[in-house]
């Protein structure tokens, strides 16, 4: 993987997903909400609904401004308060594609947790294995990665302009992988 990047299509989405759902029903934790942490964690969202058959929330939060400038950290640019209360002693689902530096899903999870859910779990597709910014609160107790990868880029699908070109690059990735691991 000398570009340093991680391609990921859609039937690897739908895999771990999958495979994501499964480990969170074994373990018992049985949601009332699935949040959305947008825009990567909104397909993520979508498909695990279809395991698991909830309502979908979503949130925006970003680290750039409508100035397109940079921010120290993450802000709100959507919300649900006008949902507050159907949150209130819930078990809350928290999505997101990727868990990089922690500071956005840890951002959510403490603006959640002033809706007094009962619980919340966080669920990403990838966690990537470096140091985080910030820790969750201790409240979390919950948590599920479908994959754990080095510190790469990763190019997800709904970020593909072409997305055959994507699809294939995941391919030459896992040939050049499994080349590397066996020769």
């Amino acid at each position: 993987m000398e570009n340093k990047k991680f391609y990921v299509s859609y039937n690897t989405v739908h895999s771990l997903i999958k495979k994501l759902s499964e480990q969170l029903l074994a373990t018992g934790y049985e949601t009332d909400v699935i949040v959305a942490i947008g825009s990567g964690g909104f397909i993520p969202a979508r498909i695990m609904k279809t395991f698991i058959n909830r309502p979908i929330y979503a949130v925006g939060i970003s680290y750039y401004g409508l100035d397109n400038k940079h921010r120290d950290h993450p802000t709100k640019i959507q919300w649900i308060d006008e949902v507050q209360s159907q949150l209130v002693g819930k078990k809350v689902l928290l999505i997101d594609e990727v868990d990089d530096s922690r500071a956005t899903l840890a951002y959510c999870v403490g603006e959640l947790l002033k809706y007094e859910p009962e619980e919340i779990a966080v669920l990403v597709l990838h966690n990537k294995l470096k140091e985080k910014d910030v820790d969750f609160p201790v409240e979390i107790t919950r948590y599920f990665a479908g994959m754990e990868i080095p510190d790469l880029w990763i190019k997800y699908p709904w970020d593909a302009e072409d997305i055959e070109a994507h699809t294939e690059a995941e391919r030459a990735m896992l040939r050049e992988k499994k080349e590397l691991t066996n020769g």
